[in-house]
């Protein structure tokens, strides 16, 4: 555990243990209940809310394009009673495995607590995943039932024993308001090591896996936020403009659920709708992924967005994939009250490894936080395994009771990525300075080889954002036969902008080493990315790769 080792050997601003080359967290510890007590995820959440209730006028859930909302009561019997219809009606029981393809919507969070307050598995997946996407899931979870929507139905096999519920159906409607006579029998005994999730990692380092967490894990990382969340804060209303089946999205429901503050959420992501929603709601914090960002900065009218009251907003919390410094700076220029927090995290950690908290860790430029309670990292050198000091690069590995139990099916895959000691391997390049901040620095397998030097990607990309005619970059390694790889870049430029090759290549050389320059550049429309904002290299590789 992250915090039990602290003594002299452990330095009190950067949690480095000289003695074991290992950062611990400075948080407060968590106090999560005793593992050995009968515990689901659900009656975690319903317990912190019974012992601090919201007002009963408090909304729970709101639809910020509908301004359909749900008040904390209903909320709670909702999913009690679906949970009892689930069981009653379709015999759904401990163990067996739900699937769930639909986009955000109010019923997905009463779902997901109804099925874990039974002991059921939810495993939820990108409703626009292709055919063959969900079969390799399904196969992976095995599931009994799935949940779906009219739209997404069709994607599901008919070889389910209980087949496919539509959420938008009178019947599922029906499930959540009409109690069956057996619920007050209801008695379900979860323990906290049951399984209680399957997430889909985002496949962008080889096919989709499935990250298996018990209901111990999510409950401890609820505890971590209860550790160093304010208990005077103020009522916030959170808008999640991420999808609830990705990591990030389905964690901060749960936390927002959990402090009794209002989960505002989007259907499906709509610029106008976002803006007139913050107006609208009075939301205080707004979960996004860097697109989200960029989008408004780049293609939103900034004098028509400006029309719109923000006075509301504090918080654009950005996850997924690293928002550019360029990007950060025109948010903070634009909206100087808000706190523009980056953390670091990943599915196989419940989302997150470390972040910001509160304003004065948020304005420490370029840093993702500190490490959250009860963590534990080593920055280790790749191809020696020597864990190093602060400031030096490194490949990040992660220890703690957020780390997930594996990849379902997958021992391989699970035993290169989690050791014999619990550390999990990350894959990314980051290093911890002498106050305890984490940076990104790039993904190893990212890294650009030039004759023997390493080049990170997103060093290039932020130098390349911040450039006014450029809207957005990605760059990638290029293939040499002196060199071995160059970097090149490939530009979408801003409209009627003229910027050429050389002109971009002159702006790079004058900022970095000369083994970081740009080599060669190409033009595209639109930068491929997946859901969560990660740059889609493999696609930009295959393009250039195409035109040798």
């Amino acid at each position: 555990m992250a915090t039990q080792e602290k003594g002299s050997s452990i330095d009190p601003k950067s949690g480095f243990c000289s003695k074991t080359k290992t950062f611990h967290s400075l948080r407060p510890r968590s106090q999560p209940p005793p593992q050995t007590t009968p515990l689901s995820l659900t009656h975690y959440l319903l317990s912190r809310l019974h012992h601090s209730p919201p007002l009963p006028s408090t909304p729970a859930l709101l639809d910020a394009a509908t301004g359909h909302h749900i008040f904390y009561p209903e909320f709670i019997f909702r999913v009690r009673t679906l949970a009892a219809s689930l069981q009653s009606q379709l015999g759904l029981s401990h163990g067996q495995c739900a699937f769930v393809l639909s986009p955000n919507s109010l019923h997905l969070p009463i779902l997901h607590l109804s099925l874990l307050s039974l002991g059921v598995i939810v495993s939820p997946s990108n409703p626009a995943s292709s055919n063959p996407e969900i079969s390799h899931q399904i196969s992976i979870c095995r599931p009994t039932v799935a949940f779906a929507t009219t739209a997404t139905a069709h994607k599901i096999p008919n070889s389910l024993r209980l087949g496919t519920i539509l959420l938008d159906s009178a019947e599922f409607e029906s499930m959540m308001m009409t109690c069956p006579s057996s619920a007050e029998s209801l008695r379900i005994e979860v323990s906290q090591s049951d399984t209680a999730t399957i997430l889909y990692s985002s496949g962008t380092t080889g096919r989709v896996k499935g990250v298996e967490f018990t209901h111990r894990h999510w409950i401890w990382m609820m505890a971590g936020i209860h550790a160093v969340r304010n208990a005077s804060a103020p009522h916030a209303v959170c808008l999640c403009t991420v999808p609830f089946f990705h990591s990030y999205g389905f964690a901060y429901c749960f936390i927002v659920l959990l402090t009794g503050d209002t989960l505002a959420f989007m259907g499906r992501f709509d610029l106008k709708v976002m803006m007139r929603s913050i107006e609208r709601f009075r939301i205080t914090d707004v979960a996004c992924a860097p697109p989200v960002v960029v989008a408004l900065l780049k293609h939103g009218d900034i004098n028509v967005m400006g029309s719109y009251d923000l006075s509301s907003l504090q918080v654009i919390g950005c996850g997924g994939a690293p928002l550019a410094k360029s990007v950060i700076e025109k948010l903070r220029k634009w909206l100087p009250h808000v706190q523009v927090p980056q953390g670091y995290g990943m599915t196989e950690m419940t989302g997150r490894v470390c972040g910001p908290v509160g304003p004065e860790e948020t304005r420490v430029e370029g840093a993702n936080g500190r490490l959250t309670s009860d963590i534990e990292v080593k920055i280790v050198e790749p191809e020696t395994g020597t864990a190093l000091p602060p400031l030096m690069h490194g490949e990040v590995w992660v220890r703690g009771p957020y780390v997930m139990k594996g990849y379902v099916g997958d021992e391989d895959a699970t035993a290169t990525t989690l050791d014999s000691e619990g550390w999990l391997k990350t894959g990314d390049i980051c290093y911890i300075d002498n106050e305890g901040f984490l940076y990104f620095v790039d993904r190893i397998k990212e890294l650009i080889k030039y004759k023997g030097y390493q080049v990170a990607p997103a060093e290039l990309e932020d130098l390349l954002h911040s450039h006014p005619d450029i809207v957005d970059a990605a760059v990638i390694p290029y293939p040499d036969e002196e060199a071995g790889q160059v970097p090149m870049a490939f530009v979408v430029r801003n409209h009627g902008s003229a910027i050429d090759e050389s002109q971009i290549k002159d702006f790079i050389a004058k900022q970095v080493a000369p083994f970081k320059k740009i080599r060669r550049v190409a033009f595209i429309n639109a930068i491929p990315k997946n859901v969560q904002g990660k740059v889609l290299r493999k696609e930009l590789i295959k393009l250039a790769l195409s035109k040798l």
